[in-house]
């Protein structure tokens, strides 16, 4: 849990620049993903994830998990990708953008002629269109004006999507007279531009016509018409609003839905079958031809959360790949079989623990601080990924990657000193006497969440806490993160990154951001993210990134405890897989898979 690619819940704020200069034009250099994988030559692939499949549309919030993701890596095409080196590259074969101003900000896209979704009908200006009214927030005039009043909210936030940030710079884009591409102008100089902006997994059309509309001309016609959201003046927009509404969840699905444009596909695969909570199936998409051609004609994902269960059935031959959780067991499982190649690295990915913000026990400043006080934080390492890396421990930044500079330099100034060893004492003293109840959601089929829930809660209970475990069976998790206070106070879960940009600070803690599920909102971090996202000087952006981090920890917004350690095992009978340390994880570079002769 694509910025234009957005930080995933599994679940890292991504911390590289993308300067304006880099690119004016997405031309030139040779690209390895287009065109790449040779002549298909067959075969199928059998792959272990953890997370079941729970909807087509990875752009939600809710829907922004890895697992949906990975799928839409497979199934959908765009401008252009991030390859292992983390380096955007431009996918030529299916459109081109280009910079045509810089003053202000003008960026254009075009998708080329032929490209089409698997029903025949064209990838063109609905698509694009819609992909970013829905994205942007261009048309919300939601507002609170007394926070401390329930029920004092007006207008509409029509479109859950996982982040607006960048693309609500922009004005109503003109479309193209060839039908085919966009123009995006931003009223400021947008630092993650080129990867703002793509094609969503949802067809225009199919939106269309799912919320009563008659085709995508029509969807066309009522974004382009509908007036811009004005808080101060919030009025209904009812096509916007039917719009929104399907594509908030009309392609959350757990099983093949009977309707086929349900999930259509642009890119190189179609989904075919799917058993709830168990598997889903892809084959090739026949008239596929705009982007890298993959070797493979069929792919089953197939979930297992249990990590020892994924090594078993590697060993057994039921799957030929597995990503399970990174623990000291599992590699030493993986090293006993033979024929099995073993990728491992750093990943950008950690685990952390929020604590909801809006109401219930953690309203309190100092009842978060003290529950922050008793987080075993060696303990923690100790029993996750420290006997995979030595050198690991806590990690302390919510911000930047563990070890790196940037995050050395943080650590300095950021008071996460304050938490760095457990003080029960200091603890009991914040809280004078109260003992509340502290409810903690978690992914209860997640080992290292188990084993972290479990040492939080010992730790937490010496100091007056009374902890209630509301872990939830993997399928369930991720769209409970959107019920705290009703559901949780706390929670366990990761964030993994595309490694690229830093939209990915104000997605997951800016004000009213759909991905800050603790409803943490700091006023000074606000205007540091607001300024960061228009900011291209890397240490500028540092400095803004770490005044953001100390406020998380200032006010109590919870802590991170760990950066992940990822591990692949591979069969043999597989060729052309390489470790990748973002979200799309082994799956980026799937177009070179083969299978051995």
């Amino acid at each position: 849990m694509r910025f234009g690619r957005t930080s995933k819940a599994v679940g890292v704020a991504a911390v590289a620049a993308l300067a304006l200069s880099a690119c004016a034009e997405s031309g030139g250099g040779e690209d390895p993903g287009t065109g790449g994988g040779g002549e298909a030559s067959g075969g199928t692939v059998t792959v272990a994830e953890v997370n079941p499949f729970s909807s087509f549309n990875s752009d939600t919030a809710v829907g922004n998990v890895d697992i949906n993701n990975k799928v839409a890596l497979l199934t959908t095409n765009d401008f252009n990708y991030i390859n292992s080196d983390l380096e955007v590259v431009p996918r030529e074969e299916f459109g081109t953008y280009e910079v045509v101003s810089e003053d202000p900000l003008t960026v254009t896209y075009t998708v080329n002629e032929g490209v089409t979704w698997s029903d025949g009908e064209p990838v063109d200006a609905d698509d694009l269109l819609l992909s970013w009214a829905s994205t942007s927030a261009y048309f919300d005039d939601e507002s609170d004006p007394d926070p401390e009043v329930e029920g004092d909210e007006t207008g509409t936030t029509y479109f859950s999507a996982a982040s607006t940030a960048g693309l609500d710079l922009t004005e109503m884009p003109e479309l193209g007279e060839d039908g085919r591409s966009i123009t995006l102008v931003y009223s400021e100089p947008y630092a993650d531009w080129e990867i703002a902006f793509g094609v969503t997994d949802t067809p225009a059309h199919v939106v269309a016509t799912n919320a009563g509309l008659a085709d995508g001309d029509a969807l066309i016609e009522a974004i382009q018409n509908a007036p811009e959201g004005d808080p101060e003046n919030p009025q209904e927009r009812p096509e916007i609003s039917a719009i929104a509404d399907f594509w908030n969840t009309g392609f959350d699905s757990t099983s093949l839905p009977s309707d086929p444009a349900l999930y259509l596909s642009n890119g190189p695969y179609v989904v075919s079958e799917m058993v709830p909570d168990q598997s889903m199936t892809l084959v090739r998409n026949e008239d596929y031809n705009w982007g890298p051609i993959p070797a493979i004609d069929e792919i089953t994902i197939r979930y297992i959360g249990d990590a020892n269960a994924q090594v078993q059935a590697l060993q057994n031959g039921e799957v030929d790949i597995i990503q399970p959780q990174a623990s000291a067991d599992t590699l030493t499982s993986l090293e006993a079989i033979d024929g099995v190649e073993i990728l491992q690295g750093p990943e950008l990915s950690f685990d952390h623990l929020d604590l909801y913000q809006e109401g219930g026990v953690f309203a309190d400043e100092n009842v978060r601080k003290a529950f922050m006080k008793t987080v075993p934080l060696e303990q923690i390492v100790d029993a996750t990924i420290r006997p995979l890396d030595p050198e690991s421990g806590p990690r302390m930044s919510q911000i930047f990657d563990f070890g790196t500079e940037p995050y050395l330099a943080a650590v300095e100034e950021n008071g996460s000193s304050e938490y760095a060893e457990v003080d029960i004492e200091g603890a009991k003293e914040l809280l004078d006497g109260a003992t509340p109840e502290v409810r903690i959601m978690y992914n209860a089929e997640n080992p290292n969440r188990v084993d972290a829930y479990t040492l939080i809660a010992e730790s937490a209970e010496q100091a007056g806490f009374r902890v209630v475990d509301v872990g939830l069976p993997g399928a369930e998790w991720g769209p409970a993160l959107e019920e705290g206070g009703a559901r949780w106070d706390a929670t366990i879960f990761g964030w993994i990154s595309p490694g690229v940009g830093v939209t990915g600070v104000p997605q997951l803690y800016g004000c009213g951001s759909a991905s800050n599920y603790v409803q943490w909102c700091d006023e000074e971090a606000q205007e540091a993210m607001d300024e960061l996202i228009l900011t291209t000087d890397p240490a500028e952006q540092q400095e803004l990134q770490t005044l953001v981090d100390t406020r998380l920890y200032e006010t109590g917004f919870g802590l991170p405890l760990f950066q992940s350690v990822g591990i692949n095992g591979v069969s043999d009978r597989i060729e052309g897989t390489e470790y990748m340390s973002n979200q799309d994880g082994i799956w980026w570079n799937y177009w070179e898979w083969t299978v051995a002769e």
